[in-house]
């Protein structure tokens, strides 16, 4: 974050660091993916690039429902003050990362994180529902619509493998 301030026609800027040790690096990564059902269900939840410290099962569980918090309002935030009709969007930014949206006629949420310069995901998103989630949990016979990814056979490995073999996935040690 920059704060500029003009005094006798000279900028100051100041930049604030919330780690003294941390270098600035433009790097495009990819930080999270989750799953959620129509109902806020989250099925399925990865992440990378995250500090791990304080993140307890309870903590992520409350991010999760914070998320798809987020998602419900947003979309009908979009929904009702868009001019032209509108019922969905793909993506939002902020200052630190931009959030990559696909909801499908069954009303699955796709959603990935990145870094806020990653270019628009949705192709990946697409090809994460249909090529990923519709071969090896949909065609599942021992997987029950509704429950949680992890035990569907092949695919977490493929979602994975999927995610870090991209071009905007960057491994960042983080302390």
């Amino acid at each position: 974050d920059r704060v500029s301030t003009q005094s006798t026609g000279v900028h100051l800027y100041c930049v604030f660091r919330t780690d003294r040790s941390a270098r600035i690096r433009r790097e495009r990564m990819i930080f999270n993916f989750y799953i959620f059902s129509r109902n806020g269900t989250c099925l399925y939840y990865e992440e990378w690039n995250i500090p791990k410290e304080g993140r307890t099962p309870k903590a992520i569980q409350e991010e999760q429902k914070l998320m798809f918090g987020l998602l419900y309002s947003l979309r009908g935030f979009i929904t009702k003050t868009s001019p032209k009709p509108c019922e969905t969007f793909t993506y939002y930014k902020t200052s630190r990362y931009k959030l990559h949206y696909l909801e499908t006629p069954t009303g699955l949420k796709f959603v990935l994180n990145t870094d806020k310069d990653a270019p628009t995901m949705t192709d990946e998103l697409k090809k994460l529902h249909q090529e990923y989630y519709v071969e090896y949990a949909l065609k599942n016979p021992l997987y029950k619509l509704g429950e949680p990814l992890g035990a569907c056979e092949g695919f977490n490995s493929r979602v994975i493998n999927f995610l870090t073999s991209h071009p905007e996935f960057k491994r960042r040690v983080v302390h």
